[in-house]
């Protein structure tokens, strides 16, 4: 088994219209695909984010599962949920992990590169494959 067990896609978005730039409330989404591409199950247990914003804030979130969830997916199983967080400044990034086990008790950290979050007028985002 490669040392990556699953495959993340993310796709941000700015939320216009829960974001206030006078307040510096930066209001932004996120969806996130993870596909196992290993060949036994593999459950998601916990993630961990690391956000940073322009104007210097770092937030960390960790916790189990996402959304209150510990998908486990079946080989070439997909898993897609959408999030989101606050900034203080109309732009930052987002990096993290996630924390699987396989169905064979095999233990993995599969770490999520970094994404931009970028406040603009439309929400528009782009997709990127991550890992």
């Amino acid at each position: 088994m490669s040392n990556s067990p699953l495959t993340v896609q993310v796709e941000p978005r700015f939320l216009a219209d829960q974001s206030s730039a006078g307040d510096g409330i930066y209001t932004f989404s996120y969806t996130i695909t993870v596909t196992n591409t290993a060949t036994v199950p593999m459950q998601l247990i916990a993630r961990r984010w690391v956000i940073n914003d322009a104007s210097g804030h770092t937030q960390e979130v960790k916790g189990l599962g996402v959304i209150g969830q510990q998908p486990l997916l079946a080989p070439g199983e997909s898993f897609r949920y959408t999030s989101g967080c606050r900034l203080q400044a109309p732009s930052g990034t987002m990096h993290g992990s996630y924390f699987v086990v396989s169905e064979e008790g095999e233990r993995f950290d599969v770490p999520v590169p970094m994404f931009v979050l970028e406040a603009d007028a439309d929400g528009a985002a782009g997709t990127r494959v991550l890992h």
